[in-house]
């Protein structure tokens, strides 16, 4: 039976030493897959292999894993030199780095001195053994478990064919760069991965749960209490472990702190920052029954929780496992990239080869020249193996897209994958769903009048919202509560006593008996005739607009009438015009009808309009844009529209009003429902792969170049390793420059 098994790896600088440990442990016996995310550390393996063994093969190749008390946490790393300190190949690096500074300074930098010494070649030497003894081990180990020639094999045979030439501090420098390059990776990936796990610190580790005093001490033997439950204390505040929380338990939370769960308000109110979630900028108020989110900062009121979610299913809990896991799925960049490595770096050894044999077979070159070391032929085919190093190349790509997907994450842009970055990039036409993403999902009145209308907030018209609120509160219909809504708002919803008699008409509204009189609200097709033609004149315009309209009777006597409909939200016209800024063309998908999408697509500034469509025609439509654009999103809500998302390239979901499925179903989520987020996203996946382009380009130019002078043999050994350590440096930087994108 096949199991599957999660470890966290440590001890990597860089991509290579993932692709070693991951070839290793593949090649155990009952292995059926296995993948090692650099950025994460997590290797996922799935087969039949004991834990130990595949444990044990990790430590054979020289890395460790961390203990399951380990595995979430960060690294404490303050600076670069505390860094090369934790371990002992980095420190053994630092002091190879003071050795071969002599050799450097006298033989490299300044030989027209013409200081010669026995000793300089000594300390050369031994900066070689300490800076390259962990490479040489980790080569061969490679080279015996993987039957792969490493870019470390490769280091250790150039710097030894190095001091077989005479060239100690061309060997020793070699080397002492190379460990310290590497750690430099180690360094900056240290600092990615934190990036990411920085989410967790905010986290509250303990909560203020509401329970009653057991075992209390203070009271025991009274009134024959022995055990148990108090009898005398009721109720009070105890602080325990998130972890402890049950579903149902009610949580207090003072004014300032964060709240430690999701959960339900059940009294009090508050603003409560959640950009850790939604990022939004502003404070959000907070009432009873809304929804909160664990990590979120409570303003200045006294909230009681109900807990909705144990702590490690609260949304920041899977937002971090999500984005973590995100990292694991390779955008097909990054999978050229990977492959291009394995193919570079054996047609490297191989030009190396005929490099260092055919000029002196065919035209008498010197294969070592013993007075200008840069001359001799095997010199140069050192070099070219040290020119092989790809870490630049490799390490370009992914440390881009974490960049991207912490960026995103902390702006409440969840992008489940590097693939789903480079996809949103080359988007065409994004298409809209109307209902809960283009509109609030919730109708409001628009507009209200009575037959005796006097003129704008009449009491007549005032008298009639009134009066149809104390029918229709009785009532859960969407419409009714976009009536409470409106009564409150002018004041009104204690004007009438509630209904009595209240009666559901199927197909032709709601009745009940206010004050002794009978009131019937129904839609336009109830009334057979309208005895006021202005009106009737208004009600059939403002339908055929997309309005819903709603007519009040009073003993039969018609009253007047209001309008309903799902209001736009006050930044859709904002984001299709910078989705249009970007060159971006939008389309709406709606099952309701085509005067009302027409009248939303005006407002919002929607290019295409297809309506009447039901859920398996939307995902007709969108294979067809697929088919005219090449490339389409899709945002919906995450659950209806569920089968057109998925056949989009990109399915986005607004996260707030279902962030459990959205977060689940869609390849991007937007955790706060703010259309805003749309063209930032947009942006910033267009900015992370200009930049994997970028570093692409830097590592492989600086590749040729030195390839170049290597062959013309101008180029030195240890200045190809400076090159290529400044190359992994500068592309590193560069993609993590994305963390900061704004």
């Amino acid at each position: 039976m096949s199991n599957q098994h999660t470890f966290r790896v440590t001890g990597m600088d860089c991509a290579s030493c993932a692709q070693t440990v991951e070839n290793g442990v593949a090649r155990l016996n009952g292995i059926e897959s296995c993948q090692l995310n650099f950025t994460t550390e997590t290797l996922r393996v799935s087969g039949t292999a004991v834990p130990q063994n595949i444990i044990s093969r990790i430590q054979e190749l020289g890395y460790n894993v961390a203990s399951p008390d380990e595995a979430s946490g960060s690294v404490e790393v303050q600076n670069f030199w505390q860094f090369m300190r934790q371990r002992q190949e980095t420190t053994l690096a630092l002091v190879g780095a003071l050795l071969i500074l002599p050799g450097l300074l006298f033989n490299e930098l300044l030989p027209m001195l013409g200081w010669e010494h026995p000793l300089l070649n000594l300390t050369s030497v031994a900066a070689l053994v300490l800076a390259g003894l962990p490479i040489a081990r980790s080569g061969w180990r490679s080279l015996r478990i993987n039957h792969e020639l490493t870019i470390n094999a490769l280091m250790t045979i150039a710097a030894v064919g190095a001091v077989f030439i005479g060239a100690y501090t061309e060997a020793g420098l070699v080397m002492v760069l190379f460990a310290v390059g590497e750690a430099l990776e180690g360094y900056t990936a240290v600092r990615a991965r934190n990036s990411i796990r920085s989410l967790m610190s905010v986290s509250p580790q303990t909560a203020t749960v509401m329970r009653p005093c057991m075992d209390c001490e203070t009271h025991l033997g009274q009134n024959g209490y022995t055990q148990g439950e108090c009898p005398f204390c009721g109720i009070e505040p105890h602080r325990v472990p998130v972890e402890e929380l049950a579903l149902g338990e009610t949580v207090l939370v003072k004014p300032g702190e964060r709240i430690p769960v999701d959960g339900r308000i059940l009294s009090g109110s508050s603003t409560v920052d959640q950009a850790t979630i939604t990022g939004e900028s502003a404070p959000i108020a907070k009432q009873p029954d809304d929804t909160v989110f664990a990590s979120s900062i409570n303003g200045a009121g006294v909230l009681h929780l109900e807990v909705t979610h144990l702590a490690e299913d609260s949304t920041i809990s899977r937002l971090i496992r999500l984005v973590e896991e995100a990292q694991e799925r390779r955008a097909p960049a990054q999978r050229f990239v990977d492959r291009f490595a394995r193919v570079y770096t054996p047609a490297v050894v191989i030009l190396a080869v005929l490099v260092a044999i055919l000029p002196p077979l065919i035209w008498q070159q010197p294969f070592i020249d013993t007075v200008n070391p840069l001359n001799g032929w095997l010199y140069r085919a050192l070099a070219l193996l040290v020119v092989a190093c790809p870490c630049a190349l490799v390490i370009s790509t992914p440390v881009t897209l974490v960049s991207a997907l912490s960026n995103g994450a902390k702006n409440g842009i969840l992008i489940k994958g590097g693939a789903f970055v480079e996809s949103l990039s080359q988007i065409k036409l994004i298409a809209f769903d109307k209902t809960g993403t283009l509109t609030q999902g919730k109708p409001a009145i628009t507009h209200f009048q009575s037959i005796n209308c006097q003129g704008n907030g009449c009491e007549p018209c005032n008298d009639l919202l009134g009066l149809t609120h104390a029918v229709e509160q009785a009532s859960e219909h969407p419409l009714a509560q976009a009536v409470a809504q409106a009564a409150g708002a002018h004041s009104v919803q204690n004007r009438y006593p509630a209904a009595t008699n209240v009666q559901a008409k199927i197909g032709a509204g709601i009745a009940g008996t206010v004050n002794g009189q009978q009131v019937l609200i129904g839609s336009h097709r109830t009334f057979t005739e309208l005895p006021h033609d202005a009106h009737c004149e208004a009600i059939s315009a403002a339908e055929a607009e997309g309005f819903t309209a709603m007519l009040v009777t009073v003993d039969e006597e018609y009253l007047g009438y209001l309008t309903v409909a799902d209001q736009v939200r006050s930044d859709a016209a904002t984001a299709v015009s910078q989705l249009h800024h970007l060159g971006i063309q939008t389309a709406m998908l709606t099952g309701d009808n085509e005067a009302t999408a027409q009248n939303i697509a005006k407002e919002t500034g929607i290019d295409r309009v297809f309506a009447n469509l039901l859920p398996e025609e939307k995902v007709s439509q969108i294979e067809q844009l697929r088919a005219e654009y090449g490339r389409v999103a899709m945002i919906g809500d995450g659950i209806n529209d569920a089968p057109a998302l998925a056949s989009a390239t990109v399915g986005i979901a607004m996260g707030a009003a279902g962030t459990d499925q959205a977060m689940e179903t869609a390849d991007i989520a937007l955790m706060h429902d703010d259309l805003g987020k749309l063209a930032y996203a947009v942006r910033l996946s267009r900015a992370a792969m200009g930049t994997i382009r970028a570093n692409v380009a830097l590592s492989l130019g600086l590749k040729v170049a030195f390839l170049i002078a290597v062959l013309f043999g101008v180029g030195t050994m240890w200045l190809a390793v400076l090159a290529d350590m400044g190359a992994s440096l500068l592309v590193t930087l560069n993609g993590m420059r994305l963390t900061k994108f704004k």
